[in-house]
């Protein structure tokens, strides 16, 4: 186990002292212990997006001020207080609201900073900061910000729901925070089932069950998805890769909300929620007669789009980094991550993720493995685990890997010829966005000239 040291290493502390000086006080009782103090001059000033690191706020207030001041103040801004009485005023826990446990008196020592913070940290890294709660959902971006509240939004309303989205954007994850959200399926289970990977003489076992002595083989009776997701939601990812016979037969349980198991006469009445994903535009595959337009209608009641890494920016690459290496050396007995160096910081937002989100995390995975060898940022043993999945990554952003431009254009071209220029079916194959298509087309001056002639 790691010491206290790094646990006050990784503290943000807030102060907002009124008209009492206090701010000098704290920075001078914390700074040397690597904690970051912040002075806001104003409780408006304190900051409401995420934070990356555990935070306390120490407030300077009278108990009249303390009344006035109620946990709903706490509860937006996502961290704990410890308030610092006025000069003179009554520090008894007794004559302020119950919920003011930490309480200090203006003329507090190093010592009584530090033993209310020590208090509070057990609580602190217990549990995530604002906006990580789960490793995988952080929302720094305005784009994840915007997904999520829509989610908030449409979760309970208890319609099928489309989610578009490069391959390991993290359209699973989306699918089960409907589920959890929704007041009604929340209570059931979540199954999940890739379309892609089930053969086609599998299908209706597999999705309807069936009665032992069905078929040869079948000693034992078995509940299909669809039966094992009543009550719950039933996520289908890769919805795109449904062929059109299967397509039917999913159809007409969602028009109907009945099945039958294989060698079965009893119908099983279902309710569920539907959250299907897919990477491709299926708009595009209805009108090509590859995905039919009724079954799209029935599952797209409710359609939202997961933003790629590259769409959501550097900032969120590098606090889902923080966030996955923090969970896996919290998991390990460390108390808290150690403070994050620029260089590393640098080279995760500039780094190119084809995989997205999966792709990051198994990433974090091997960071965090030789942060536990070494007991710090090891660049010289970081660099190549980068450098082997992102060639380029760290030339310190001074020049580009020329060699793997080249490379990348070349791959662009041939998808885009491979595809007769479409630009929706090349992003689709490259699995990337058509936003992040056109701007590397741009990047690499790729025009429709370049095109092969036909």
């Amino acid at each position: 186990m790691k010491t206290d040291r790094w646990a006050y290493e990784n503290l943000e502390v807030y102060v907002w002292e009124g008209k009492y000086e206090i701010a000098d006080r704290v920075t001078r009782f914390l700074a040397p212990l690597g904690v970051d103090v912040i002075r806001a001059g104003a409780l408006e000033a304190l900051p409401a997006e995420p934070r990356l690191k555990p935070c306390i706020a120490v407030i300077s207030v009278s108990v009249i001020g303390a009344a006035r001041f109620s946990l709903d103040w706490e509860a937006a801004h996502g961290m704990p207080v410890i308030w610092v009485a006025g000069p003179g005023r009554e520090t008894d826990p007794g004559r302020f609201p119950p919920e003011y446990a930490h309480i200090l008196a203006d003329d507090f020592t190093g010592a009584d900073l530090r033993g209310q913070i020590g208090k509070l940290l057990p609580q602190l890294l217990a549990t995530d900061a604002p906006g990580e709660r789960e490793a995988d959902l952080v929302a720094g971006s305005a784009a994840m910000r915007q997904l999520l509240e829509h989610v908030e939004t449409f979760a309970d309303f208890g319609s099928n729901v489309m989610l578009y989205g490069e391959t390991g954007a993290g359209k699973e994850r989306i699918a089960r925070l409907f589920h959890e959200r929704n007041s009604t399926y929340g209570k059931g289970p979540f199954v999940a089932v890739n379309c892609g990977a089930i053969p086609d003489g599998l299908f209706e076992s597999q999705f309807f069950g069936h009665a032992k002595g069905a078929f040869t083989g079948a000693s034992f009776a078995h509940r299909g998805y669809f039966e094992q997701a009543n009550g719950g939601t039933l996520f289908l990812d890769e919805i795109g890769d449904l062929p059109l016979f299967q397509q039917v037969k999913l159809l007409r349980v969602l028009e109907e909300n009945v099945i039958t198991r294989l060698g079965s006469t009893l119908a099983v009445k279902l309710d569920f929620r539907l959250v299907a994903a897919t990477n491709k535009d299926l708009r595009d595959a209805v009108r090509q007669g590859r995905f039919r337009a009724d079954l799209f209608f029935r599952l797209a009641v409710i359609e939202m789009r997961i933003p790629s890494l590259e769409e959501r920016g550097p900032a969120d690459k590098v606090a889902l980094l923080q966030s996955f290496l923090r969970h896996m050396l919290g998991a390990s007995g460390y108390d808290a991550l150690p403070p994050m160096p620029d260089w590393l910081k640098g080279a995760v937002g500039t780094a190119y993720f084809t995989g997205n989100v999966r792709e990051l995390r198994n990433l974090a995975e091997r960071v965090g493995i030789t942060v536990q060898q070494t007991g710090h940022w090891d660049e010289e043993r970081i660099r190549p685990l980068f450098r082997a999945l992102h060639p380029g990554a760290f030339d310190g952003g001074e020049r580009a890997d020329l060699r793997g431009d080249m490379e990348e254009r070349r791959r662009i071209l041939a998808a885009l010829d491979a595809n007769g220029w479409r630009r929706q079916d090349t992003a689709a194959s490259l699995g990337i966005s058509r936003k992040v298509l056109w701007e590397k087309m741009r990047k690499y001056q790729i025009a429709d000239s370049e095109a092969e002639p036909v």
